[in-house]
């Protein structure tokens, strides 16, 4: 009974900011980890950036810098926060949450970079 919902992606130009947003609902706690992930025509999905529930991070080394993961526990949201887009960050994103032995997925958002 967990849901995922995204919001926040579309069309930005090189250079630019998005700030993906990803609304829990269910039977999520604190202790949950979450992430997002992305996933690019032709290429396996990706981590990009996880959260611990001691809001420890883990970010993958191609946003590393440019991208900032936090989380809202009292609001169950999950925010990524891309600067400095590039064209190689095109790609379908996904945030997931992991709630004991089950992992639950988003339906995910589209981000294209292009000028």
């Amino acid at each position: 009974q967990v849901q995922l919902v995204e919001s926040g992606g579309g069309l930005v130009q090189p250079g630019g900011s998005l700030r993906l947003s990803c609304a829990g609902s269910g039977s999520i706690l604190n202790i949950n980890p979450m992430g997002w992930y992305r996933q690019a025509p032709g290429k396996q999905r990706e981590l990009v950036a996880r959260i611990s529930s001691g809001g420890i991070t883990n970010y993958a080394d191609s946003v590393k810098g440019r991208f900032t993961i936090s989380r809202d526990n009292a609001k169950n949201t999950m925010y990524l926060q891309m600067n400095s887009l590039k064209p190689a960050d095109t790609a379908v994103y996904y945030c997931n949450v992991e709630l004991g032995p089950y992992i639950y997925w988003g339906q995910g958002t589209q981000v294209t970079v292009s000028s």
